[in-house]
């Protein structure tokens, strides 16, 4: 029993130790001037009286009395280090469990055992560019498509995905393929489709432009990005 209440104690102890009455305080008054704002965390930094804010995915940073809020990054000019980057990457991380990988075209490239997560428009120039340049270059990857046509700027991509979901599921993805590296649409039809479905994921995930790519452990690249920066991205680089 003295060996249980003295391992409590210690754990009290430890608890109290990493316990910020500072921050605790910063929360408080940002919690009564700002009500209807979501503040998930306030940490101190290494520059005095200015505190690190996380509000859903925004990084900030703010003044004890949370009278002055700067967006942006903090830096470390001697380890040259961007100190808010791992906070940054953290908050945009998604659940990939969560997407509804029935509402997406597959293809698998070699063994297929890195995943990414697609979203991307039939007549964006940058997801061509990605699909015609980068891809053809990655190997062992299972591709999710979740087309997201973007409408107020590709008028004719909503009807251009829709016709290629009214085709059987084997033959989606050589149609999608053919779409957007030719630029040869599949016959025209309408369905059933999770088109809409996939645009208010989109909207949710913060997807604000294609192609925008997702990794396995939620990790988000938008962008055309070329096929060695999306390997070594695959693969856990930042």
């Amino acid at each position: 029993m003295k060996k249980i209440a003295a391992a409590l104690a210690f754990a009290a102890m430890s608890i109290a130790a990493h316990a910020s009455p500072e921050t605790d305080s910063v929360m408080a008054t940002l919690k009564i001037k700002y009500p209807n704002t979501n503040f998930t965390s306030v940490e101190a930094t290494p520059l005095p009286g200015i505190y690190e804010l996380t509000m859903g995915k925004n990084i900030a940073y703010t003044d004890k009395e949370g009278h002055y809020f700067l967006f942006g990054s903090m830096y470390d000019m001697e380890k040259r280090q961007d100190l808010t980057a791992s906070k940054r990457e953290a908050a945009n991380k998604i659940d990939v469990s969560k997407l509804p990988i029935q509402d997406a075209i597959v293809r698998v490239k070699g063994k297929g055992t890195r995943k990414l997560y697609l979203f991307s428009d039939p007549d964006c120039p940058y997801c061509k560019q990605l699909e015609a340049q980068a891809f053809p270059q990655l190997d062992d990857v299972t591709i999710y498509t979740f087309m997201f046509p973007l409408d107020s700027l590709h008028p004719q991509a909503s009807a251009k995905s829709e016709s290629i979901w009214c085709l059987p599921a084997a033959q989606r993805a050589a149609a999608w393929d053919k779409l957007v590296t030719q630029n040869v649409p599949a016959p025209a039809a309408k369905c059933d489709n999770p088109i809409k479905r996939i645009a208010a994921l989109g909207d949710s995930l913060g997807v604000r432009g294609t192609p925008t790519l997702f990794s396995a452990d939620g990790r988000i690249l938008p962008g055309a990005a070329d096929a060695a920066r999306i390997d070594a991205w695959l693969n856990g680089a930042k």
